[in-house]
């Protein structure tokens, strides 16, 4: 396939079933994909657990479609949701106008949508966010087995498959696949909302994480660190933003401990109100088993906020040691408190700071990303 700026390809893009957490990347997709081709043709689909205020925007004043997911409690019932969910979006991809390719946004299993596309002689493309092995591994759950099966399937059966980093191939064993993986990312900030609006030295004692409260995000061990981090510091607080399946668990271990009142959980932080918060951290902590990219990671960056992760996905393209954040070797409780107070007691922490926002302003520009996206998609 060839591309011009006069004669840009049709593009389809679809995702799966998506909570809060997945909407705003799906929205910056969407947006720098337009910047391709305005009449891009959208299908959406939002699980019960998401609200439809994130698909109340002027980027999709003109989606195709917006799906419905229902989930479920019993194992069978989950199936027949999501089969009807893949009819749903199979319908929807026979009706909608002739696209030349179609993209998968983080492919959960959607079989049937893949088979319907490659039966119209579309181009596939699946856009992995993550590992899909490690995330099944971590959870266990028989849908997520499934899911899984049915993932790599679509894998074999697409054209092409688009990848955050190269380090990514081998992590999330994906070297059968080789020949027909690219390299891009859908990640750009808007650097008048994500800026240093509090100089570091100007922030409260406050170091967090802010993400999915679940078990690949590792912020249960996060939790557990908090009483070695605290003990020696009487000023020091936290904040844990998010929601999820481990958020009463999270609690749990903070009463346990006796933290409660030092550790602030206000749930689910609307993405309008990130800068807010980035702007208090003098640490985000990123204890991750499994990550792609992560835009909080990035915004954190940007708003002059130093990051401490481990070494997953695609963040050691972006966090080198002691230069631009920190990197911790694992996510063990013990590692987590060591690498905190080695963070916070740096005397550097500044300069990294100013390095990790310099790194991010120079490299993940709409413009930039962009461009990537028009190579990829000749």
């Amino acid at each position: 396939m060839t591309n011009s700026d006069s004669n840009p390809p049709n593009i389809g893009v679809l995702s799966c079933p998506m909570g809060e957490a997945n909407i705003q990347p799906f929205m910056n997709l969407v947006g720098l994909l337009r910047q391709i081709n305005p009449k891009i043709a959208v299908i959406a689909v939002h699980d019960e657990f998401s609200s439809m205020s994130g698909f109340q925007n002027d980027d999709f004043s003109n989606i195709s479609e917006i799906i419905h997911h229902s989930g479920s409690t019993t194992f069978l019932s989950r199936v027949g949701s999501y089969l009807r969910t893949q009819v749903m979006i199979s319908i929807r991809l026979l009706l909608s106008p002739r696209s030349d390719l179609w993209l998968f946004y983080i492919d959960n299993g959607l079989i049937l949508p893949m088979i319907t596309a490659k039966l119209l002689r579309r181009n596939t493309l699946i856009v992995l966010g993550g590992s899909q092995e490690r995330e099944v591994r971590l959870k266990g759950s028989k849908i997520g087995r499934v899911a899984y099966a049915l993932a790599r399937i679509n894998l074999r059966l697409c054209n092409s498959i688009i990848v955050y980093s190269p380090r990514l191939i081998t992590e999330w064993h994906l070297e059968p696949y080789r020949h027909k993986i690219l390299i891009a990312h859908r990640h750009f900030l808007d650097f008048e909302t994500f800026t240093v609006t509090t100089p570091l030295p100007d922030r409260p004692p406050l170091i967090g994480y802010i993400g999915r409260l679940s078990g690949e995000k590792g912020v249960q061990h996060f939790a557990r660190a908090l009483p070695a981090i605290l003990s020696d510091r009487p000023d020091l607080r936290v904040l844990i933003g998010g929601d999820g399946e481990l958020k009463d668990s999270i609690v749990a271990t903070l009463q346990d401990e006796g933290f409660t009142a030092r550790v602030d959980l206000p749930g689910w932080i609307p993405h309008d109100d990130l800068p807010g918060y980035l702007n208090q951290l003098r640490l985000l902590v990123l204890p991750s088993y499994t990550e792609g990219l992560p835009n909080i990671m990035l915004e954190a960056m940007a708003c002059g906020t130093p990051v401490l992760a481990t070494p997953v996905g695609a963040i050691p393209d972006v966090i080198v040691d002691g230069m631009t954040g920190f990197i911790m070797e694992d996510n063990h409780p013990e590692c987590i408190a060591e690498n905190v107070v080695r963070a916070l007691n740096s005397p550097d922490l500044e300069k990294i700071a100013e390095a990790g926002r310099r790194f991010v302003g120079e490299n993940f520009t709409f413009e930039r990303v962009v461009e990537r996206w028009k190579e990829v998609l000749e």
